[in-house]
């Protein structure tokens, strides 16, 4: 697996996540949505910490910056 989740990536993942869990503990989603959204913001903070998104790996996006050589 070759890195494609760049640093602002990352970030703007780990910030979705965050307020999708602080939506969840203030009880302002519930039911369904919340299940959804909680495994959304799991997969997030997944692909944050590996730095691989298997979803765009078949569009060939890469939002790592390019090192030099």
């Amino acid at each position: 697996m070759k890195a494609n989740v760049g640093t602002i990536d990352k970030a703007a993942r780990i910030l979705v996540a965050m307020v999708i869990i602080g939506l969840y503990s203030g009880q302002v989603i519930t039911g369904t949505l919340s299940v959804v959204l909680l495994v959304l913001a799991a997969v997030f903070v997944l692909t944050s910490v590996v730095g691989f998104c298997p979803l765009y790996q078949p569009f060939g996006i890469n939002t790592c910056k390019k090192k030099k050589k």
